[in-house]
């Protein structure tokens, strides 16, 4: 059997502690999936790999490369996960080309941004836990099970509530909310896997030794995305 292809888009920084839950995450994979950092500075063809899991730590050294690779994943159906920063970059890049807010902008790199679609949240989740509570009826909700549970935060933007409905009216489904952070999971509907999260699902297998629910969908996306590319 092929391995499976995934890239982790980010700059690895092994100061960062949610880089390093993500390289703990990465032994805990199945044997089948080659799954390697891949540094923003560094082109990535995104239909060369079978999934790409962007990670936290933004700004990023490029931003339009890590732009330009979730749009080439959400145009061609490669399975993406967005975590933390990647799910920031996500918003706005359907924003930009999807939902017409040409001048979306992150509020983090563009204080000035025309369009602040992602912006400072009400406070501070650097270190932070919230209960996460899933929609019902959406793919997150299939995956973790329509209760609330706890997920880590090392963030200080999020959605702008004010862009919501406009996200929603193109095709974005609202996966998750949570106090002081709001909209906390997006997904896709018909995507094969087009999911972001706020909160970083990797943190949890430093203490249950197991992947996320979430990650181990993406593997399976990325597996079934598999089997018609050539190696």
């Amino acid at each position: 059997m092929s391995a499976i292809r995934m890239a982790v888009l980010g700059d690895h920084n092994p100061e960062y502690e949610t880089h390093r839950a993500i390289d703990h995450t990465l032994t805990l994979m199945p044997p089948d999936v080659d799954v390697v950092w891949h540094g923003t500075d560094q082109p990535l063809a995104v239909d060369a790999v079978d999934a790409v899991w962007v990670a936290p730590g933004s700004p990023y050294l490029d931003d339009d490369a890590v732009y330009r690779a979730i749009e080439a994943a959400r145009r061609g159906g490669t399975p993406i996960l967005g975590t933390c920063g990647g799910c920031q970059y996500m918003l706005v890049e359907f924003a930009r080309n999807v939902a017409g807010l040409d001048d979306a902008g992150h509020g983090e790199v563009d204080p000035d941004a025309t369009e602040p679609v992602v912006s400072s949240l009400a406070c501070s989740l650097v270190g932070q836990r919230r209960e996460i509570r899933p929609v019902p009826g959406t793919r997150l909700a299939a995956l973790t099970g329509d209760a609330p549970f706890s997920g880590f935060h090392y963030c200080s933007y999020g959605l702008n509530d004010r862009y919501r409905e406009a996200l929603v009216a193109a095709g974005l489904v609202i996966g998750a909310h949570a106090d002081d952070a709001g909209v906390e999971a997006i997904e896709l509907p018909g995507h094969p896997f087009y999911h972001a999260t706020l909160f970083q699902p990797q943190m949890e297998s430093l203490t249950t030794g197991v992947l996320h629910p979430i990650l181990g969908a993406l593997i399976a996306a990325a597996r079934a995305a598999g089997r018609d590319v050539t190696v």
